[in-house]
């Protein structure tokens, strides 16, 4: 089959890789009919995150056609149309029955944990396509993934609905929603949302329908600004604009009630700390650039609460604990627990209540995945979401 490789740093290829095959009694093989490149994919092709190694298939937002399953697997068959999610959870740990599926102690391989035990203290759930810090799996940039635990990921697309519809419940859709719900939003509240990537969108998109009166979005991408204002949210250049002044007279001196990172270890713009955090990046002695999230921090209100959905992977330089602590801020994060919003999101799409085809803007072959990455990453203002047609010519 074709899949999409890495190779190194910006160095991604079309190969043809081995069939995957059916390992375990739960597993099943999925066709792929679309798979999308996901922000998180960048810190990957920009060489940020360790532990990959050449040859590996990357991608985790994808779905497609049932073609396959294993024995023991009574939840699917074969034609179904599914939405696999990207985080991989065995359904019966101590972490899965508390609806914590990211964080499954049984996805992630035992000769794969120790990395991230080490790095993390404790081992990292399974992923799709993202290193081998999370299990080393082969992703669905490709004509075909294997699915472990197929009976508690996949959920089953009804008849009538186009891929377009539902692809992000695979991840992002259901990442900006936990974003929003981990704010703890009060009808009215003020809700700053930095980033406005496709994660940062949808917790916008959320915020808005979980009752906030007020969404205000940060960027320096006019046309992504231009897509949180029509949700009706409120937008802010960082490029022309002082973020912490504007925040607090946008909200009358006290602050937002709650803030969001969406945006993660690869934060742009020239301000000064962001500029020493490049230079330590360069060198290896920080691996993060944690620019948004000081900043979040630091315009949150006393007493508020701090989302962050976007993705550190190491280790970060100046972490404003003072403020942290004497603000009294609460903070919540970690990676989305996919399996419990994806059916209620998929209930909200049907119901029209949430929007998610807007965000496509590109739609390439498989065998132009290079090409895909390298537009989303150098032609941000234009390139919202990328979404790859294994089979298009």
């Amino acid at each position: 089959m074709r899949a999409l490789t890495w190779h190194g740093k910006r160095d991604v290829r079309v190969d043809t890789v081995r069939d995957p095959e059916i390992v375990n009694p739960r597993d099943a093989i999925i066709k792929v009919t679309s798979t999308a490149i996901c922000g998180s994919d960048l810190h990957l092709y920009n060489g940020l995150i360790p532990a990959l190694t050449p040859g590996d298939i990357l991608g985790h937002e994808f779905m497609g056609e049932v073609v396959d399953v294993g024995k023991d697997n009574k939840k699917l068959k074969k034609g179904d149309r599914v939405v696999v999610p990207f985080v991989i959870a065995c359904g019966h740990c101590f972490f899965c029955e508390k609806q914590l599926y990211a964080a499954c102690d049984n996805s992630n391989p035992a000769d794969k944990a120790d990395i991230s035990e080490m790095l993390y203290g404790h081992r990292a759930g399974g992923f799709f396509g993202y290193t081998h810090l999370t299990g080393g799996y082969a992703g669905g940039q490709a004509e075909y993934v294997r699915v472990p635990y197929s009976d508690v990921g996949p959920i089953v697309v009804p008849d009538g609905m186009e891929d377009d519809e539902v692809l992000f419940l695979s991840d992002i859709l259901p990442t900006g929603w936990m974003a929003a719900e981990n704010c703890e939003i009060k009808e009215g509240d003020t809700v700053a949302v930095w980033g406005c990537g496709p994660v940062g969108l949808f917790a916008v998109q959320s915020a808005l329908i979980m009752g906030a009166g007020q969404v205000i979005a940060i960027d320096h991408y006019p046309h992504r600004l231009e897509l949180a204002r029509k949700f009706g949210a409120k937008a802010v250049n960082f490029r022309n604009t002082h973020v912490y002044e504007a925040l607090v007279e946008m909200t009358g001196g006290i602050g937002p009630d709650a803030v969001i990172d969406a945006v993660g270890m690869e934060s742009h713009g020239f301000a000064v700390d962001n500029l020493y955090d490049y230079a330590k990046q360069k060198v290896m002695l920080e691996t993060d650039r944690p620019h948004v999230l000081r900043q979040a921090l630091y315009a949150c209100r006393k007493g508020g609460r701090v989302s962050v959905p976007g993705v550190y992977g190491g280790f970060v330089d100046k972490f404003p604990a003072g403020a942290f602590m004497q603000k009294g801020l609460t903070l919540r994060t970690g990676q989305t627990h996919m399996q419990r919003y994806m059916p209620k999101l998929l209930d909200l799409i049907r119901e029209g209540k949430v929007d998610t085809t807007f965000l496509i803007s590109h739609r390439l072959p498989l065998e132009q995945a290079p090409k895909g990455y390298h537009k989303f990453a150098f032609e941000q203002n234009e390139t919202t979401k990328v979404v790859l047609k294994p089979g298009m010519q």
